[in-house]
């Protein structure tokens, strides 16, 4: 499995391009808590890349969104436990994260549209000037990203993660792509 045909695979099932960049986010949000943890860092930026690739494929059938996801991520060469994550991301299921890599998955996919709407707010429509500070204190605001599951980001304390740390993490590793996000 490899960052290529991943990426091959997700623009021929992905038109939505917010979603890609959903998707690139949650990647480097991932990528960054494997270096965080000392884990395999292309393993678990891949899954965070693949995570949501069924989503217009499911059209929005939160009971077949993520297991079509987890097969076609087995189909690529995902390894069982990739493809786990992947399933136990969506909380339809009822299956609960267990692991590191299904814990950080679970945490990362709503925080990206948490920093997204802290860029959406800003003049300037750019990463660069977002702070930790500034998405920490909108963070209990109801309105503000109210799509950014709350409960869910905050479960990074179960990665040994405050939220504060969470936050800044995330924030800087999209930071780093934020040309790709077009952000």
């Amino acid at each position: 499995m490899n960052r290529d045909d991943t990426l091959a695979s997700i623009e021929a099932n992905v038109e939505n391009r917010n979603l890609v960049n959903h998707m690139l986010a949650t990647e480097a949000i991932m990528r960054a808590l494997a270096r965080h943890f000392g884990e395999d860092e292309e393993e678990w930026g891949l899954t965070g890349l693949l995570h949501d690739i069924d989503v217009e494929l499911t059209e929005g059938d939160t009971r077949a969104h993520s297991k079509l996801g987890a097969d076609i991520a087995r189909e690529l060469g995902a390894s069982e436990e990739m493809a786990q994550a992947i399933l136990c991301h969506n909380e339809s299921h009822g299956i609960f994260p267990e692991t590191l890599l299904d814990k950080a998955l679970y945490c990362a996919d709503p925080l990206t549209g948490l920093i997204v709407a802290g860029v959406l707010v800003r003049p300037d429509k750019k990463l660069e000037g977002l702070t930790t500070k500034s998405l920490r204190k909108r963070f209990g605001e109801k309105r503000f990203a109210a799509g950014a599951n709350r409960e869910q980001v905050a479960k990074c304390r179960e990665l040994g993660l405050e939220l504060e740390e969470f936050i800044e993490l995330g924030l800087e590793s999209m930071k780093r792509i934020a040309e790709e996000l077009g952000v």
